[in-house]
């Protein structure tokens, strides 16, 4: 089931306020294509970026970021990128040095890099996961700096979150199977549904974006159907919601399906099912940035960008992405 309603397009956050986070736009997304856009519907984040002021201005107009995620004070998952969108584009020939200003630092040192997507975000991922208990650290010190488009940074931006504890979902489509674990031992394993053949889910790790314990999800939002006698209309307000995509993927509780499993036979417009007890139960172990692994759809691996899918990009790939290349991360 769902697709959220009542979520208007646009940007994800307001530029120079403190935290930020992609927030739920649409629920199993089904049809389209294997990238974010089209009917994927999207809406605001909640904004973030602590800023201080430059006592001088350069010349033309200001340089700002829109939003960096996570949040200041964050707990967040192995998995979880720093993302940083900025407010006008960035041109090719300033990534490099827009890049060397975003210093991060962590309490155990790590490789990375820098990827941008498209001209207003750039995500900085680990080469593999943090690990867990690693406290981190990113200082955008952009004043003075050029976006090579006539636009110059004015303030600085800090932001400071740890890495919780390492928490897996690995979901197995063919399998009806949702394997969690924690630091590597293995806690549960539930029943559930995926997408059905004509609305898969998406293959490929994706971060948790965030989750609601309640989110009001109808089929017409994302234009799957807007006739009350299709069997693929719905209007429902569903609990214990994870979210894993922008173009609305969720770890759910649904009411047309309420016990998921090899035997129900049942499968979702994209999203994955639980049971009403394993929703509950699942809701309260994850958080922000832990990895959901799903195998054995048809469709393709989420884009990268489709939330925080950094890990469905091979290292090269992601290099390919990158202006000033892999570093290691400063020592806090």
């Amino acid at each position: 089931m769902g697709q959220v309603v009542g979520r208007r397009k646009g940007g994800i956050g307001i530029a120079l306020v403190t935290g930020a986070m992609l927030v739920g736009a649409s629920a199993c997304g089904g049809g389209g294509g294997d990238k974010a856009g089209g009917d994927d519907a999207k809406a605001p984040g909640k904004p973030s970026a602590s800023a201080s002021p430059s006592p001088t201005k350069p010349a033309g107009p200001p340089m700002l970021l829109d939003t960096i995620t996570p949040q200041t004070g964050t707990t967040a998952g192995v998995a979880m990128p720093i993302s940083v969108v900025f407010t006008n584009p960035v041109e090719a020939k300033a990534r490099a040095t827009v890049e060397k200003h975003m210093k991060v630092s962590a309490s155990h040192p790590v490789a990375g890099a820098w990827h941008w997507f498209g001209d207003k975000r750039a995500d900085w991922r680990p080469k593999t996961y943090w690990p867990a208990g690693t406290s981190v650290k990113i200082d955008a010190d952009l004043k003075g700096v050029s976006n090579g488009n006539g636009r110059y940074g004015v303030r600085s931006y800090t932001h400071t979150f740890k890495i919780g504890d390492d928490v897996r979902a690995d979901v197995s489509v063919t399998g009806h199977t949702m394997k969690v674990s924690r630091n590597g031992k293995p806690v549960r394993t539930l029943s559930i549904n995926a997408g059905s053949a004509q609305y898969p889910t998406w293959n490929g790790t994706m971060a948790v974006i965030d989750k609601q314990e309640k989110v009001h999800m109808t089929s017409c939002s994302v234009g799957i159907s807007c006739n009350k006698g299709s069997s693929n209309y719905y209007d429902l307000t569903l609990p214990w919601d994870v979210h894993l995509t922008q173009s609305g993927t969720y770890v759910h509780y649904s009411t047309g399906d309420p016990n998921p499993g090899s035997g129900s036979a049942r499968g979702s417009h994209g999203c994955v099912h639980l049971s009403l007890s394993d929703a509950k139960w699942f809701y309260g172990q994850v958080k922000q940035g832990d990895p959901i692994t799903i195998t054995g759809s048809p469709r393709a691996k989420a884009s990268a960008d489709n939330g925080y899918a950094a890990f469905n990009l091979g290292w090269g790939q992601w290099l390919a992405g990158s202006a000033s290349g892999q570093r290691t991360t400063a020592t806090l």
